[in-house]
């Protein structure tokens, strides 16, 4: 599998995630990943730690298709209150990084209204391309 950052020279740089990923080899799409454990119960309602638990649930399906975290090219978070993720995002990178490590793909945040689980705060959808 290979992968390609992309950063035209004369943009910033930025902080946590990247613009955008070209990549070679068998492409993984994951539904999007609540906070919640393998029984599917929610063992906190905090933020940072339905995040964390998210991320988890997430590299373990990449896993399943033969993969690791370094070959997720995309996520893409749905969160249902933008001040909540800003006002968090030190912890927040804390338990990225204990989960993904250094690895920062493309992503993008969306605020929602609402999640289908009740008690989620936030879901992220995955794509990866893991080695043929």
């Amino acid at each position: 599998m290979t992968m390609t950052f992309l950063h035209p020279r004369s943009w910033k740089r930025p902080s946590g995630y990247t613009n955008g990923i070209a990549a070679k080899g068998r492409i993984v799409f994951l539904a999007g990943q609540v906070g919640w454990n393998a029984e599917q119960k929610f063992e906190s309602r905090d933020f940072v730690a339905q995040a964390r638990q998210a991320l988890a649930n997430i590299v373990a399906l990449i896993a399943e298709a033969g993969g690791s975290a370094e070959n997720i090219t995309r996520l893409t978070w749905f969160v249902v209150d933008k001040a909540e993720y800003l006002s968090r995002l030190g912890d927040l990178g804390k338990a990225y990084r204990s989960i993904m490590g250094e690895h920062f793909p493309a992503m993008s945040l969306v605020q929602v209204v609402a999640l289908v689980e009740d008690e989620a705060r936030v879901e992220i959808e995955a794509t990866a391309v893991v080695p043929d």
